[in-house]
């Protein structure tokens, strides 16, 4: 699996990580738009129609099976540019692997299980009442900042990573802070930081 991360060309990651959520944000904007133009007439108590609200609930339990992929993508990205450039490190620089796994699943897992949790809300098995909401908020808030610490760090390792692997020497943030902000802001970096990797993975 790593192989097939660090051998994939940037066209190909973009469609899989950027094309397809664009695709499904264009559907349900479709979905909406042709609401209006079409309503349904047949209504429930509330006022909304019975069509709609299914149509609505297929969309809302789309978005946590999409977002699960987006982030198994994602993650493994950065996982197999971590790990499978590591044989391109010099032996002299000693890079905290340990430390980025542990940094690594927290957010992955946290995400993974945020989604799980979304997808029982919408299907109708999540948890009610403000009493369980509270604590469930309570729990996720600190995970939530917890894992956003951990993905910067997993984006500073990565971008470490692939200009030690560059350089073949140490270095500090001033010499891959391009990289870090280019795999930040990843939808136009990933032309850029891809062809790189490409390049020290056949080296």
């Amino acid at each position: 699996m790593i192989r097939l991360f660090l051998k994939a060309k940037h066209w190909q990651l973009f469609v899989l990580m950027i094309g397809i959520p664009l695709l499904y944000q264009l559907y349900f904007l479709f979905q909406i738009w042709g609401y209006k133009l079409n309503p349904e007439p047949v209504a429930n108590e509330n006022g909304f129609s019975e069509v709609l609200n299914e149509r609505f609930l297929q969309l809302d339990l789309m978005f946590p099976v999409l977002m699960i992929f987006f982030s198994l993508l994602f993650f493994g990205w950065f996982w197999s540019i971590a790990i499978g450039l590591q044989p391109k490190i010099p032996p002299q620089v000693k890079m905290k692997v340990k430390k980025f796994k542990v940094f690594f699943f927290i957010p992955f897992l946290y995400i993974i299980f945020l989604m799980m949790y979304l997808g029982g809300l919408f299907s109708g098995l999540g948890t009610n009442g403000f009493g369980n909401g509270f604590w469930i908020i309570s729990i996720m808030l600190p995970l939530h900042f917890l894992s956003m610490f951990c993905i910067f760090y997993s984006l500073y390792f990565v971008a470490k990573t692939i200009k030690t692997a560059e350089l073949q020497r140490e270095v500090n943030f001033g010499d891959f802070a391009g990289e870090f902000f280019l795999l930040w802001f990843y939808f136009v970096g990933i032309w850029i930081i891809q062809p790189k990797v490409n390049k020290l993975y056949a080296a």
